[in-house]
């Protein structure tokens, strides 16, 4: 008994028509009458075909029809981040004409991938999210290999395109929001600052090697120069608890204001305050960053600077069509939108 796959070729002499013709039914790409169409798939039904080998396809563009996709840590806990899954969607959009398909990868902290190696990865194209310094080893690695990369919320140099935020001026913006409220003792919590560090309180010495984190720290001490800083192990409610128990912990050093580099921050942050008996915004004001919904969260609604995360995502992917048919790609940068919740409130005067 033959196990020979059956073949356009097969379904075409099967249904009474031409392989082109066959062949355009599956790809939909030339509209064919509906007695035709319905041929066609009746004799691959027979046939037991389900469609071109998508390998066929690859070799015949030279690509193989996937776009890599690079993380620093695990996977898992970057798309817990509804920013990133938003921005995901964009991306994804943005390559669908192409046929293109993403291959998600990660680069840890002692400098190895998850999964498939950049070195031998099938990738005809990389995003890499965020910049930090195992990030760059990892785009040595893609320019060794003459693959077209973009960049994420990072700046790699001039010769690769990047798609980035407002960042310092945005955490500004919301900085002298709270200013303008009469607070001046404030306390700022950041994103992580290295995926090997531990969350804690930043010294002035300390090495801020994420740009999103230092970016938006550096906005907010335009303002606040001398405010203390306390570093989070990663962007969820969890570590906001955990960071606002640390932050609101001595009432004798509270702060009147908190402004956390992420709604996921703020959302913790404002449980802390809960459990510890603290009225926002009477008693703590408290803003996040990125403008997501957060379930959970009423009778609450975050001041915080809204990002487009799906445009972000869909600029990345623009750019890798652009430089994949031979087009220079410009780097992009969006900018937030400021939002006004309940969650900011003036110093409460004695």
């Amino acid at each position: 008994m033959s196990t020979r796959r059956a073949t356009i070729a097969d379904v075409a002499r099967t249904a009474g028509v031409s392989p082109s013709t066959a062949s355009v039914v599956f790809s939909g790409k030339t509209p064919v009458s509906d007695a035709t169409r319905e041929r066609v798939l009746q004799a691959a039904s027979e046939l037991g075909y389900t469609g071109p080998d998508p390998r066929a396809a690859s070799l015949r563009r030279g690509r193989s029809g996937i776009v890599g996709v690079l993380f620093q840590g695990h996977l898992g806990a970057a798309f817990v981040d509804p920013v990133v899954r938003a921005m995901m969607d964009g991306l994804a959009d943005a390559v669908a004409p192409m046929d293109a398909g993403l291959l998600l990868l990660r680069h840890d902290a002692d400098g190895t991938t998850g999964g498939a190696s950049l070195t031998n990865a099938p990738i005809d194209a990389a995003v890499l999210v965020g910049w930090t310094s195992v990030i760059a080893e990892s785009l040595q690695t893609l320019r060794a290999r003459g693959i077209p990369v973009v960049v994420v919320e990072g700046d790699a140099g001039p010769d690769v395109p990047r798609v980035i935020l407002d960042n310092r001026e945005a955490q500004r913006a919301l900085a002298s929001h709270v200013r303008s409220l009469g607070h001046t003792d404030v306390a700022l919590l950041t994103l992580p600052t290295d995926i090997r560090r531990r969350p804690g309180w930043l010294h002035a010495d300390d090495d801020i090697g994420v740009d999103v984190t230092r970016h938006r720290l550096e906005g907010a001490r335009e303002v606040y120069p001398d405010a203390p800083a306390y570093a989070a192990a990663g962007s969820s409610i969890d570590e906001g608890v955990a960071a606002g128990r640390a932050i609101l912990a001595d009432p004798q050093r509270r702060p009147t204001a908190v402004l956390a580099q992420s709604d996921l921050l703020a959302a913790g942050v404002l449980r802390a305050a809960e459990e510890l008996g603290l009225r926002v915004p009477e008693d703590l004001s408290v803003t996040g960053f990125d403008g997501i919904d957060v379930d959970g969260l009423a009778p609450f609604e975050l001041t915080t600077m809204v990002q487009p995360a799906v445009e972000k995502g869909r600029a990345a992917g623009e750019a890798i069509v652009a430089m994949l048919e031979g087009h220079q790609a410009p780097s992009v940068c969006f900018s937030s939108v400021y939002h006004e919740g309940n969650t900011t409130a003036p110093i409460a005067r004695l």
